[in-house]
């Protein structure tokens, strides 16, 4: 039997493998080598700019601070720290604006207060007339 032994089996073919470590090394170096590349094509460029400097803004004549009125729940309001009912809001502004040259209200509202009760005093002040007006966003204690 000429093909059974030991030579037969060495002669017969070698199945194909593929080696993925030489690959993925490949990869890497193609990889490190694109990286470098595209870095190396980008050119730091600068100008240099003269940024103005803040300076504050000069005195007023009148450095009057606005009138402060918040909100809480119910119908309590406090006017410049004085606690008044809902009913009082519009008189007291509408008696503020006849005394000031020049009218400023900030409008707050605690953590109890109701969007609605917020929006029915920026109405009375908008009825009253007033044109500047600020609504405070910071959390401000109650009758603070």
């Amino acid at each position: 039997m000429a093909g059974s032994g030991p030579v037969a089996q060495s002669l017969a073919p070698k199945k194909a493998r593929i080696e993925i470590i030489p690959l993925i090394d490949v990869v890497f170096f193609l990889l490190a080598t694109f990286v470098l590349f595209t870095l190396s094509l980008n050119r730091i460029q600068s100008l240099t700019v003269n940024l103005p400097v803040a300076t504050p803004p000069p005195p007023t004549a009148d450095p009057e601070l606005p009138t402060i009125i918040q909100v809480t729940d119910g119908d309590s309001v406090y006017f410049n720290h004085e606690l008044i009912t809902m009913s009082e809001v519009f008189p007291r502004i509408f008696q503020y604006k006849q005394s000031t040259s020049a009218p400023k209200v900030l409008v707050s509202g605690d953590d109890r207060a109701k969007f609605g009760s917020l929006i029915q005093v920026l109405d009375k002040v908008r009825e009253a007339g007033i044109q500047q007006v600020s609504v405070e966003t910071a959390y401000r204690g109650t009758g603070r």
